[in-house]
This record gives structure tokens, sequence and C-alpha cells, in this order.
């Protein structure tokens, strides 16, 4: 879906001692189109060139604040004289930037020789924040599929791009997976479908029980893996959880 046009209220990118902040533009927007911004979202539909670049100096500049409302000295600290806009390039490029950039394009082909065999990919290293304390998670991704003659096939690196694009946005696991499921119902079309994911919660290891030994897994079964139970056993004993 193409960016909406503007109009009188939103003009694009501007420059001015009057010009509304870039988040404002953006947020309006996306108001107009009654779509929702949630932290897991990706609103890339909604930006215009030049857009995430003054939502990066808008971002820098909060951080800034941020930093000086910490009572952290950036003018004699050198440690800290650039982190406002380094932290800043970070969410906006790297941790979060699946919320700003469009799906990454995936070539899909026709199942020719109609398989309809279990498929599995994984472990596929992950890497994501938690939208409460925007710590770090950081864990691994299984993929089972049981396409049909009308499925498409993707490459096998196409799913890890398709990952990274989900998690680069504040999350929390069980959204996160559900969302991967129903980005791969849409591309493959198979029979059934299975994501399992295991993960490290820095929000659990840095701070409050500070227990660095509990992981979180869980799984998503669609179709033939929700209904046939002796596939969802194949599956988890053949993606060997402790390896």
């Amino acid at each position: 879906m193409p960016p909406p046009p503007a109009d009188a209220e939103d003009e694009g990118p501007q420059t001015g001692a009057t010009t509304e902040p870039a988040s404002t533009r953006i947020r309006n927007r996306i108001r107009r189109a009654r779509k929702r911004f949630h932290a897991n979202d990706n609103i890339s539909e909604f930006l215009l060139p030049g857009d995430l670049e003054q939502l990066l100096d808008e971002v820098a500049g909060k951080m800034q604040g941020v930093l000086e409302s910490l009572v952290i000295d950036t003018e004699s600290d050198h440690n800290t004289q650039d982190t406002a806009r380094r932290v800043a390039k970070m969410y906006l490029n790297e941790v979060f930037r699946g919320r700003y950039a469009a799906a990454p394009p995936v070539t899909e082909f026709p199942n020719a020789e109609q398989l309809n065999e279990l498929m599995i990919v994984g472990p596929i290293t992950v890497r994501s924040a938690c939208s409460h304390h925007f710590c770090p998670i950081m864990g691994r991704l299984w993929i089972g599929l049981m396409p049909n003659e009308h499925s498409n096939l993707i490459g096998l690196s196409k799913y890890a791009r398709l990952a990274d694009w989900v998690m680069s946005r504040p999350q929390i696991q069980e959204e996160a997976i559900a969302q991967m499921a129903d980005l791969l119902m849409s591309k493959v079309a198979p029979d059934g479908l299975a994501v399992v994911m295991e993960a490290d919660h820095f929000c659990m290891h840095w701070r409050g029980v500070k227990d660095t030994n509990t992981k979180m897994i869980n799984s998503v079964m669609r179709g033939s893996f929700l209904k046939d139970a002796a596939l969802r056993r194949e599956f988890l004993s053949l993606i060997n959880l402790k390896a």
C-alpha cells in the first residue's frame, strides 16, 4: 500500500522554525488512515522521503534530554558526548528497524514437484527487545511447514530475513511468533505451519528477579500441525531444543 498523499495538513518533510516534528506528521497520517501504531506494528507505508532522517534528529534530541535527566555530563564525559545520536541510530536503523522498513522482498516459487512432506527450517537466530523495558530478547526460532500442490516455496535465507523483520520491533514473545506465523501463512499458504521460539529475556537477567537461567519457549500451530498430534510430535522431536 503506497503512503497517503500529502494534503493541506501534511506537506511532508519541511524546513523552518514552524516545522512540525516528524513524529507528529507521521502519527497524524496513521490516525487519518484509522490504523494503529503499536510498538510491534510496521508503519513503513506512512513514511515519506526524508521522514526517517528527521525522525532520527528528533529522537537524538529527546535522548539527549533523557541523559540530562539522568544527570550524565555529556559535555565533559568523552564516552557519552555522542551517545544520544548513537542510541537514536541504533533504535531506528537496527533494533527497531522492522517498524520503519518495508518487508524484505521474497521470491516465491510454485511447488512444481507437488511436495507434501514435512519441511523444517531452523534454528534461526533472532534478536528483539521487550516492549515493557526495551531489554534485549535473544533466542532461536524453528519453522515447520506442510506444503501442498498450491503452496509457494521460498528460499531458505528468506525465512531468516522475514524473522529478522518481524523481530526487529519492541515485542513480547507470544505476539512475535503469532505475527511470524501469520506472515508465513500468507506467503507460503501451506496445509500446516508450526513456529517454535526459545529465548532469553534480559528483563529477567538485568532487573527484577535477575535470574540468568530461565528461558521462555512457546509455539504456534496452524492447520495440520494443530489437528494431527502425530505430525506435531514428529516436528517437536526433530527440532531437538536441547541441541
